[in-house]
């Protein structure tokens, strides 16, 4: 049964039952059940509880049972997923037993193995034509009459009623449909934020100020819909989703989202299809044609908002030589390899004046205003100063002597392959090997590190 919430379990059951008793009652009896509630078909059979339950059992030899019957094709297999289960029974000596076959398959019968193939083909195009008709109504209530068709509200907004049901059948049920107004607690901070985001704040100014303001995140403000998040406080995500939902403009948006679904067989996985949630570029949005509930912010604004409208030119920067870089990549050779010695974490990858580089912040982030008590500063390291470096060191030591080819990409290679780290500090950077540590010195001409050393500094202070 797929729908727990739309379907009765008993009758459900009673009736698949009922089917299967009637098929196999002249040969045997029903000694075990496997019945899985509020699981589609799509789901692999490894994926259902009961289903993996039954692959389980096949493997006890005192299981008790010789052959399973399934009460109907459509309810226990999507499209070709039959084949791979049929392979599993036939290994552990069971038969499959279906009411459409009169008894059991046997798949060196041609007209069984037709027979098959048309149940597949049915099932599949079941799923497959509920969901499309499903999928162009819901576009077609969200396009002309901007329908709310379910999901949480977006944060600033609430549900209220919007009058009965337009189905008389659902109205006469007590059904009501549902709209957005604005949440006068939330709403406020839904401007705000657009508004500094318009005045030229970052998104992660933004996320802080709120969190030194003591705003209550999303998940905090409704926790209701959300007790699996911490609700702790504001991060930059959650401002750029703020300013990224076209709902705002008080249009009704559906459809920003997918779900792919990989449905390639794989006998270990009895033919389980991945499924990975995409996100929908704007052109294959449903958007309302009219606005659906009060608007947050206009719609002028909320375009001058988003990504690519506006550049932020770094000052005095000059492209650098000789560096992989492209207008929407960023290529970071180091990456995993280049550790802090103040705190012992990765640095994270840094762009910074059109140059890879990596920096530590100590486990501060943006989204928190850093305490007034912190005396470390944050540590920044160039990748072509470390490269370089580590090229000088090859030539000092030729037990790091790898391939010829010195490019950023095989000198990282080389690292992971001979499990070898940087450790980096403001005035020393070491080159950790499983034989010990090699100190980088600064290649001649690298200029020296810009940040003190704080090294020396904190052992000059008293305890």
């Amino acid at each position: 049964m797929s729908t727990a919430d739309h379907q009765d379990r008993r009758t459900s059951r009673w009736w698949q039952y009922r089917f299967a008793e009637e098929l196999v009652s002249p040969h045997g009896r029903i000694v075990t059940e496997f019945f899985d509630s509020g699981v589609s078909r799509r789901r692999s059979w490894l994926d259902r509880p009961e289903a993996a339950a039954l692959l389980a059992a096949l493997a006890d030899p005192d299981r008790g049972f010789d052959a399973v019957v399934i009460g109907e094709f459509e309810r226990a297999f999507h499209r070709n997923q039959v084949t791979a289960v049929l392979k599993v029974f036939a290994y552990h000596g069971v038969q499959l037993w279906l009411p459409e076959a009169d008894g059991p398959l046997d798949m060196r019968n041609r007209h069984h193995v037709a027979l098959i193939h048309a149940l597949s083909t049915r099932s599949g195009r079941e799923v497959s034509r509920a969901s499309i008709r499903t999928t162009a109504a819901m576009e077609a209530q969200v396009e002309l009459e901007g329908r709310n068709i379910g999901g949480r509200p977006p944060y600033g907004y609430q549900f209220v009623t919007a009058g009965p049901h337009p189905n008389r059948a659902q109205a006469r049920w007590g059904r009501m449909l549902h709209a957005l107004e604005p949440d006068p607690r939330t709403a406020p901070w839904v401007q705000w934020i657009f508004a500094r985001r318009l005045a030229g704040w970052t998104m992660a100014g933004i996320a802080r100020e709120l969190n030194d303001r003591g705003v209550p995140c999303p998940s905090r403000a409704d926790r209701e819909r959300n007790p699996h998040r911490s609700g702790e406080a504001w991060q930059l995500g959650t401002v750029r989703a703020i300013l990224l939902n076209p709902r705002y403009t008080g249009r009704q948006v559906w459809g920003r989202q997918r779900t792919d679904r990989d449905t390639a067989a794989s006998f270990d996985h009895i033919t389980s299809g991945s499924e990975t949630g995409r996100w929908n570029q704007p052109p294959e949005w449903t958007i309302s044609i009219q606005a659906a509930h009060p608007p947050l912010v206009s719609e002028d604004d909320f375009v001058n908002v988003q990504p690519g409208t506006k550049t932020y030119p770094a000052h005095n920067a000059q492209p650098a030589d000789n560096l992989n870089h492209t207008d929407n990549a960023h290529v970071y050779a180091l990456v995993g390899i280049a550790f802090c010695a103040i705190c012992g974490r990765r640095m994270d990858p840094h762009w910074a004046r059109v140059r890879p580089a990596y920096r530590c912040r100590h486990g501060h982030r943006s989204t928190r205003s850093k305490p007034a008590e912190s005396a470390v500063p944050n540590l920044y390291i160039r990748e072509d100063h470390l490269l370089t470096s580590l090229r000088h060191a090859t030539r000092q030591h030729p037990q790091l002597a790898g391939p010829r080819d010195t490019s950023p990409a095989a000198q990282a290679i080389q690292l992971r392959q001979q499990h070898m780290i940087i450790v980096c500090d403001s005035d020393t950077w070491t080159l950790e090997t499983p034989d010990g540590a090699i100190t980088l010195l600064p290649a001649p001409g690298l200029p020296t590190a810009a940040i003190p050393a704080e090294r020396q500094r904190r052992s000059q202070t008293p305890a």
